[in-house]
């Protein structure tokens, strides 16, 4: 049996760039070589895809265009829809050899323009299956502000909010009374606490609002709730999920921000299971995460973030439809916790995209 190309879509013209570069070296390394030829595509800061070979991506932080690589361009309709872009270049022999012709795609890309929809929308354009939900799931997603309206219309609890768009002036008298400190401040599309602030005065709040909207035109303004951080991972296409057991990101003081994930990870502990939870909790934070999943029409993955209140209540806090691969990672670690080691993960993953990508290819598409 001949093996399947797989590619990693990695980097990113988001803030969260080293993260998807960290996740996709993880990803690479743990992938069952004997089962799958591996074939890297970077993204630029600059939007630039380029064929990243092993030795250069394995010593990579970020990619900058022009000085890695070989330049891609992508051709929707043809057998090989991603190709090498000739390069007039007397030293170049790239123009004239073919880029493998891709199976399925893992893309690791995190944050705008990688999990929001857009990248999903163009693999399928190009006709590729790919590991993660399908463009509105993404979308749906990514944006906490429609995450939070539908996961309420179903009557699924979560924090109470404001959202606030950048040519408003907001109301910041009327914000701290209507949600109480603390609050939290995000920007509406971004990931990995990018732009999070705690607010616990009206100054602190301006400046968290300044800071958000430098990343997003759409911010969250959200009560801050008293409860313990708990996650839970989500794997499977609509019609076979499976839910993981639960772990607790537990702080010594201030909250799960961005340097506190990636840059100074002794601030905070992974607990694996989270201890000193009722088995009826459970249990209700394991189905509150599937109706969630299903509720946001999400396929494939995703780690549920959620906070588990004194009083036993579960309010769901974001779904990340693309978790990070990092060696730190909540989602592989917690499957790791359930007996599914990281290369079955990875290639449980990639069969999920396949089966979803010849189901909805099925489908009728002439009257």
């Amino acid at each position: 049996m001949s093996k399947l190309t797989v590619a990693i879509l990695c980097g990113g013209t988001s803030p969260e760039h080293e993260v998807s570069m960290n996740s996709a070296r993880n990803i690479y390394k743990a992938i069952d070589k004997a089962k799958y030829d591996v074939v890297v595509i970077g993204v630029s800061r600059s939007g630039q895809w380029l064929h990243l070979p092993e030795d250069e991506f394995m010593q990579l932080t970020s990619i900058e265009s022009g000085n890695v690589g070989f330049p891609l361009m992508l051709l929707p309709g043809e057998e090989r829809v991603i190709q090498y872009r000739p390069v007039h270049s007397p030293q170049s022999t790239v123009g004239s050899q073919q880029f493998p012709k891709i199976d399925v795609v893992f893309p690791i890309i995190h944050g705008p323009f990688g999990e929001d929809g857009t990248l999903q929308g163009l693999l399928a354009l190009l006709g590729l299956p790919f590991v993660g939900p399908n463009t509105l799931g993404a979308s749906v997603g990514m944006d906490k502000d429609f995450t939070k309206r539908l996961l309420r219309d179903a009557g699924i609890l979560v924090a109470p909010w404001v959202m606030l768009r950048n040519h408003e002036t907001p109301d910041y008298e009327a914000i701290a009374e209507q949600l109480g400190y603390p609050m939290f401040v995000k920007p509406a599309n971004m990931g990995s606490s990018v732009g999070v602030s705690k607010a616990e005065t009206i100054v602190q709040l301006k400046e968290a609002i300044d800071l958000a909207f430098k990343f997003d035109t759409k911010v969250l303004v959200e009560q801050g709730l008293k409860g313990r951080e708990i996650e839970t991972a989500v794997l499977g296409n609509i019609e076979d999920l499976r839910v993981s057991g639960v772990g607790e990101i537990v702080m010594e003081k201030g909250f799960y921000d961005y340097e506190s994930k990636y840059l100074s990870p002794d601030a905070a502990k992974v607990v694996i299971p989270a201890e000193n939870v009722s088995t009826t909790d459970v249990e209700n934070i394991r189905e509150t995460a599937l109706r969630a999943f299903q509720v946001l029409g999400l396929e494939g993955l995703s780690r549920m973030d959620v906070f588990l209140l004194p009083d036993g209540r579960v309010f769901v806090n974001e779904p990340n439809t693309l978790p990070g691969f990092t060696n730190i990672s909540m989602y592989p670690k917690l499957w790791m916790e359930a007996g599914m080691s990281y290369p079955e993960l990875i290639d449980r993953l990639l069969t999920l995209a396949m089966e979803r990508h010849e189901r909805d290819g099925a489908l009728q598409r002439t009257r």
